[in-house]
């Protein structure tokens, strides 16, 4: 296992432990109009997993799982429209999202050939990284965004059911 996956295997299970549990109304609440719903961001966060983990394996996406892709940017880095309305945000389709894009990841991340670590591949926030580097960001993203999720969660007002 490469340092890489062991920090993205510890850091996305605590990612996933904070939204996993979560019931529609709770994945679906808005802190404010500029932040991300938890359910948002899971799906985001598996979005960035699709699209780098497509990138480095030159693999297409289509249908439900392009659309997990697009949520790597679509409504969070660029104006674009969030892919998915807060009705198709359930807890199914987060758990969908996030098992999809962590096997995926689960067989990238671990990768340290010459030929994954020199692939250039566009960084969601739309630098073009090398894989080390896209390694490197795979591992750090679910935590950036489970500080993010406890913060929704400690927040007056977010449901407690």
């Amino acid at each position: 296992m490469s340092d890489f996956g062991e920090t993205w295997r510890l850091i996305r299970k605590r990612f996933d432990d904070a939204v996993l549990d979560k019931s529609a109304e709770q994945l679906n609440w808005v802190l404010h109009s500029d932040a991300l719903t938890l359910g948002e961001m899971a799906i985001h966060v598996a979005g960035v997993e699709v699209s780098f983990c497509r990138q480095l394996t030159d693999t297409p996406t289509e249908g439900e799982l392009d659309r997990v892709r697009r949520a790597a940017t679509d409504g969070s880095v660029n104006n674009l429209p969030f892919p998915f309305s807060p009705d198709e945000i359930t807890p199914e389709l987060v758990k969908w999202a996030l098992d999809t894009a962590r096997e995926m990841t689960a067989k990238v991340i671990d990768d340290t050939s010459p030929e994954l670590r020199s692939k250039q591949i566009q960084s969601a926030l739309g630098p073009i990284v090398d894989g080390t580097g896209a390694l490197a960001r795979l591992a750090y993203h679910p935590g950036y965004h489970q500080g993010q999720a406890y913060l929704i969660e400690s927040a007056p007002g977010f449901p407690l059911t």
